[in-house]
């Protein structure tokens, strides 16, 4: 079995959040490797904390995909704040005799320095082209977590743990591994809460995690942060706005200040999208058309709503407004020919990741969430069929059945863009439905 076979029975996907798996993404041939390891999200902490405790297995890792992909050059892209982190990786590049292949690249301390097209342009200085994706420029962007999959799937082992920040306004801020498919409120609660009825929970970044429904929910590959909050907070209040909602604020109170496009990472990265503008379309009740078609290359870091416009309106919910208009009718983003190039006044104005915590009124919660012992033993398990982009895995394991902890319990479907998954606990599948797979323990 070759190592993208391995990659690919492993389940490995973007274990930063996007969720794409890995050995579509290795099966290109590109001229740089890149690791993503900004964690650019206020309060969460798993990265930085994986490329302290698992330096080789990361870099090695990271150094097979990148043989895998023929790079000419792996190149790390870590916030240049985490000055232990990076002293510790340049040292186990010299030891692993890595050092004429793999190096390390400071960032800036801004949001969003893990955009992955952002993040393409800091540390090779090409653009990735509107509505594109890295390859185009000759790269390809993993994830550090991703890269210490992939470093135990070469030695047999498939994704069945996710690392995971708890964090916000609660006692203990912590960083904890939790097998795949554990519900929710278990980890919720190793932050010392037990009653959730006054709070909140964003799955994901404070920036663009949604906040959660109902806390019933499972541990996914996904999962990368948890952040609990008291529901009057103003972040949950602004999070919890619907579309309707935030659509009559937009009409009836936006300036055309353009704060938000002149802020938008996108925009100064040479891209063809002005929030303002489908904050204009929104206002005037216009009939979205392939005139509006930019709103489709919004990305979602919620800079123009939660930072840029000084009166707090929704301009990223325009662009999805009208995004989705758009799709409605069937008109889809056509890329411009043509190389782009940053714009000239994007060195001026880039966001403090500080500043950003303090206008989200985050900084009493801005604390370390350091890696805890703590962990959750679920009596139930519930595996999602969806833990990445692409469709459902389709179950390979019948109700009844005994399963065994990394024993493939899903297939990628035929032809289709996929990841397989696995049971995270050895014990009986007791059900089967269209969206998960549940194991109970022995």
């Amino acid at each position: 079995m070759n190592l993208l076979e391995m990659i690919k029975d492993a389940g490995v996907i973007g274990a930063g959040g996007a969720g794409f798996p890995t050995h579509v993404k290795l099966a290109s041939k590109a001229e740089f490797l890149l690791m993503n390891a900004a964690e650019c999200e206020p309060l969460l902490r798993v990265d930085q904390q994986l490329m302290e405790l698992f330096a080789d297995e990361i870099l090695q890792g990271f150094e097979a995909a990148g043989r895998l992909v023929e790079a000419k050059e792996a190149i790390i892209g870590i916030k240049e704040k985490h000055k232990d982190v990076i002293r510790h990786l340049n040292e186990r590049i010299q030891v692993l005799k890595l050092g004429d292949y793999i190096r390390v690249q400071a960032l800036k301390d801004v949001y969003p320095a893990g955009d992955e097209q952002v993040l393409v342009y800091e540390l090779t200085g090409r653009v990735v082209p509107e509505a594109g994706i890295p390859i185009q420029v000759g790269c390809v962007v993993v994830n550090s977590e991703t890269a210490l999959n992939i470093y135990q799937a070469i030695k047999g082992n498939p994704v069945t743990e996710k690392y995971i920040t708890i964090t916000g306004d609660v006692p203990e801020k912590l960083t904890v591994k939790v097998p795949v498919g554990t519900p929710i409120i278990d980890v919720l609660k190793l932050s010392g809460i037990e009653d959730f009825q006054g709070y909140s929970v964003i799955d994901g970044g404070p920036m663009m995690g949604p906040v959660m429904e109902n806390l019933s929910g499972f541990v996914t590959k996904k999962t990368k942060g948890l952040v609990i909050l008291k529901k009057q907070h103003d972040l949950i209040r602004r999070k919890s706005m619907t579309v309707d909602q935030s659509r009559r604020i937009n009409r009836a109170t936006c300036e055309q200040c353009r704060m938000c496009t002149d802020l938008c990472p996108r925009f100064l990265l040479g891209h063809d999208l002005q929030p303002h503008k489908m904050m204009r379309v929104v206002g005037y009740g216009i009939d979205p058309d392939k005139t509006q078609e930019m709103a489709m290359l919004c990305c979602q870091c919620n800079l123009c709503e939660l930072f840029a416009c000084p009166i707090g309106l929704y301009p990223r919910a325009a662009n999805m407004f009208v995004k989705q208009q758009l799709l409605d009718k069937g008109i889809r983003y056509e890329c411009k020919p043509g190389e782009l190039q940053a714009r000239e006044i994007r060195k001026f104005r880039l966001l403090p990741s500080k500043r950003l915590v303090a206008r989200l009124g985050l900084y009493p919660y801005d604390k370390p969430a350091p890696m805890s012992e703590k962990t959750v033993v679920p009596d139930q398990v519930s595996i999602a069929l969806v833990q990445h982009v692409g469709a459902p895995a389709k179950p390979i394991v019948t109700v009844g059945q005994r399963v065994e902890a990394g024993q493939m319990i899903g297939a990628i479907p035929e032809g289709s863009l996929g990841a397989a998954i696995h049971a995270s606990i050895a014990g009986t599948v007791t059900e089967i439905s269209s969206a998960a797979i549940t194991i109970r323990r022995d």
